[in-house]
């Protein structure tokens, strides 16, 4: 009922302002379970996908959104509930990828939409980056479920990461045609096949977005990239430092010479 208002009141809000359009919808079944997998470029993806759907999506989030202390935190914990999200401690990765693979069986299990970003965090600059075998392939492998492709568009233009206030502007959403694994049924442990069924899924993806494509994991970008900012930023604050070194003898040289004309006077 909750999932329901929320739905209505923000979906429709979403569509309204917005106004994102859809190709593909045909693709998502009336019922039964599928697994939603996305490319991911803003915050606001698990927003926008639920809201042109017609059935329920849930997503997974960090548990921090879900127990933030006072007033805020709690409305930002009701509000990530009734958009269809649940809670998952990313603190220990290992246990957290058990525990996000738990939650999307057992969503489907109940016959319901799940959506799973596989390449595992959102792209620091717009490129689709390589999916993370472990929890998406093992989620499709042990449940049976089909896994759609989902190509979202410019969503990273509407909110980059840090941008409190959206833009006004349409993304896009392209939703592929199902793709089914059964073949690979019992085989949920093989790293191998996890990898292929990865790689086959994010090649959907890319066909969808037409991104341009990095084969490495967006985690380590972004480690580069806030490497290389590190790096500077420090060295700005080196040569900050190395001019203010050259200023300071001229400063006492001119010093100097003002006092030995004083004494000549």
């Amino acid at each position: 009922m909750f999932y329901s208002a929320m739905k209505l009141s923000v979906g429709s809000s979403l569509k309204l302002a917005f106004r994102p359009w859809v190709e593909g919808l045909e693709n998502v079944p009336a019922e039964g379970p599928a697994i939603l997998a996305s490319n991911h470029l803003s915050f606001s993806d698990s927003f926008f996908l639920p809201a042109v759907l017609d059935r329920k999506v849930t997503f997974i989030a960090k548990a921090e959104y879900f127990t933030s202390p006072g007033v805020k935190g709690k409305l930002t914990a009701a509000f990530f509930k009734g958009v269809g999200q649940l809670p998952v401690d990313r603190s220990g990765v290992r246990g957290a990828g058990e525990a996000a693979i738990r939650s999307g069986l057992e969503v489907l299990e109940r016959g319901e939409l799940f959506g799973i970003y596989p390449e595992g965090t959102r792209s620091p600059d717009g490129r689709l980056y390589r999916g993370k075998p472990g929890g998406l392939a093992r989620v499709a492998l042990r449940s049976g479920a089909p896994v759609l492709p989902v190509a979202m568009i410019d969503t990273e233009k509407i909110q980059p990461p840090g941008k409190v206030v959206p833009k006004l502007m349409r993304p896009g959403i392209r939703i592929g045609e199902p793709l089914d694994f059964s073949r690979y049924q019992g085989m949920d442990n093989d790293r191998f096949i996890q990898r292929a069924v990865t790689d086959e899924v994010m090649y959907a993806i890319l066909k969808l977005s037409g991104q341009e494509y990095v084969d490495i994991y967006a985690t380590a970008a972004k480690r580069q990239l806030a490497e290389a900012a590190k790096a500077e930023k420090a060295e700005k604050a080196e040569k900050a430092a190395e001019a203010a070194r050259k200023e300071r003898p001229e400063q006492g040289q001119a010093g100097q010479d003002r006092a030995g004309g004083g004494r000549a006077a």
